[in-house]
């Protein structure tokens, strides 16, 4: 077991940008990966727990959290890569939710040589054809019309119930520290936006899906069984067209399982990572 005090933290040049990164443990290198509605404190039940195992990496993308705000168009990928050169990492395992999930199968498919597993969780994908419900639809142009009309405080409630509760729970039915704690991280993100706006991140061409094969690392895709349906189908191509990938559904949860059901996502993490030769 590793010493998960082995702990640091501070901030990289990377690409014309600082991040802010903790890195805590010993071992193999695993790096944590923040949805949009978050930043890196959204892996808190995490980050300890599997430095017990692995040497583990979270970080602020531009923009978020404590990172600074990107000043032109900038590769997501290109920063990770570069915050893994700079640590020192030759090859990681990649574990991301959402935002964080599609970072992570793009990062898998454009450089699987840096990529030895891959966890993506609730992931965007990239490239993906809209299939949205029409209450989804109904929903997201809710939310599109009160940013439209400057009510940032309403926008972030609307996220909050659209994927920290799911459209098919009521708020009462959630964990109140969870939607308090994504409602601080993505009120900060909804803010920073004014700081970056008109900054374009540079896709993955061609894009991941329809590349799904491609991937070589050992596989986990897992959704919360409450989320959106686009998302429980980004799931179910992973699973179908990456070559050995395996799937886990968490009951009872929708866009953040990690930090619904922690104990029961970090046993699906460490059980399915610690299998691996």
């Amino acid at each position: 077991m590793a010493d998960a005090t082995n702990r640091q933290s501070g901030y990289a040049d990377v690409n014309g940008g600082r991040l802010y990164y903790e890195v805590a443990g010993a071992g193999h290198p695993l790096v944590l990966l923040h949805a949009g509605i978050a930043d890196s404190r959204m892996w808190d039940e995490q980050f300890e727990a599997f430095a017990q195992h692995y040497r583990v990496v979270r970080y602020d993308y531009r923009g978020y959290g404590k990172s600074s705000p990107p000043v032109d168009s900038f590769s997501m990928r290109e920063d990770l890569y570069a915050l893994l050169r700079q640590l020192g990492f030759a090859r990681a395992s990649l574990i991301g939710v959402s935002m964080g999930g599609g970072l992570a199968v793009d990062a898998a498919i454009e450089r699987p040589d840096l990529v030895a597993a891959l966890i993506p969780t609730c992931p965007g994908l990239s490239g993906q054809p809209d299939d949205a419900t029409p209450e989804e639809t109904a929903f997201f142009e809710q939310v599109e019309a009160t940013e439209k009309a400057g009510d940032m405080g309403r926008v972030n409630e609307l996220e909050v119930h659209l994927w920290v509760d799911g459209l098919s729970r009521t708020p009462e039915q959630v964990n109140p520290a969870v939607r308090a704690k994504v409602r601080e991280m993505n009120g900060l993100a909804l803010r920073r936006q004014g700081e970056w706006a008109g900054v374009t991140t540079q896709k993955l061409e061609p894009s991941a899906y329809g590349r799904l094969d491609e991937i070589a690392a050992p596989t986990l895709a897992i959704i919360g069984d409450r989320d959106l349906s686009e998302v429980k189908q980004a799931v179910d191509l992973i699973a179908a067209g990456v070559p050995g990938a395996r799937k886990a559904t968490i009951a009872d949860a929708a866009h953040v399982p990690n930090m619904e059901h922690p104990a029961e996502y970090n046993r699906l993490v460490l059980d399915f990572l610690g299998a691996l030769p």
